[in-house]
């Protein structure tokens, strides 16, 4: 089994700018186009985005057919065009469940970098092999010497996803309370609402890896592994408890794997011993 401590580990910046039955088919173009856009709603604001958000209702997520390619030792190449396959992927999978929870969708950008930089959200967060900065949108993918000696698939895929979740968090409007909520908050509730949110990113992200299970692959033996990981040192690359525990982050990685459905990973509603 290979090494994770370097390629499991995910961390995200977090930051503000400053701060029925017919087909298709069986519809003209214009008037079926037309239907389409009166579908799509403003994403939702208030408590509700977090608690009762439409994407907690439209099923499992939807599959991509991602098949990303190889990951062979010592290739910049390889991993960036691995890294690019894998975020298409997730593009198609979301902007697919963006649509059935009428809500409208963009995509992040992705920038693979092979040394530590500053965001617009700030300085690079230590510990983390990858980042999310809302304020730019961006996926930020960090490549150092150590991956490449031993590039791990599945781990760093269920990275990806996990920094993807977090734009799935903004573009969702999810992130319009936690930010209105965390502004408000002491220290101890801004501590949890970050749970909240990392919880909910890991959740969206093993949900991901499961519609990949097969064409990844996603190797049972390896996914335990990668949770037991987890549940042991999850909790290690980070000063303080803003990502949640290792058994509690186990638990949501198990909890989206096994669904499948953005719909288990309310982390807003349920109460605090499972955000711990």
């Amino acid at each position: 089994m290979k090494t994770l401590t370097t390629l499991v580990a995910a961390g995200a910046v977090i930051g503000l700018a400053g701060t029925g039955t017919a087909s298709a088919a069986t519809q003209p173009a214009g008037q079926a186009q037309q239907q389409a856009q009166q579908q799509v709603t403003a994403p939702p604001r208030g408590k509700a985005a977090a608690t009762a958000n439409p994407l907690y209702k439209t099923g499992r997520l939807a599959g991509s057919n991602c098949s990303p390619g190889s990951l062979p030792r010592g290739s910049t190449a390889a991993y960036k065009r691995f890294l690019t396959r894998v975020t298409n992927c997730l593009n198609r999978s979301w902007a697919t469940q963006f649509r059935k929870a009428g809500l409208p969708f963009s995509k992040p950008r992705l920038r693979i970098i092979t040394k530590k930089v500053r965001t617009p959200c700030g300085p690079w967060s230590a510990g983390a092999d990858g980042v999310y900065c809302s304020a730019d949108r961006t996926m930020y993918m960090l490549i150092t010497k150590t991956q490449l000696r031993n590039p791990y698939a599945l781990g760093i895929t269920r990275l990806m996803a996990h920094e993807y979740g977090h734009h799935v968090q903004q573009v969702s409007g999810i992130w319009n309370y936690y930010w209105s909520a965390r502004n408000s908050a002491g220290r101890s509730g801004q501590l949890q609402l970050s749970r909240r949110s990392e919880l909910q990113a890991e959740c969206f992200s093993a949900a991901f890896m499961n519609t990949i299970r097969n064409t990844l692959p996603v190797d049972p033996a390896e996914w335990d592994h990668t949770v037991e990981w987890f549940r042991k040192n999850g909790a290690k690359a980070w000063a303080q408890n803003d990502h949640g525990k290792g058994p509690t982050q186990a638990f949501w990685m198990n909890r989206g794997f096994n669904s499948g459905s953005p719909g288990s990973c309310n982390t807003w509603r349920v109460s605090a011993r499972y955000v711990s």
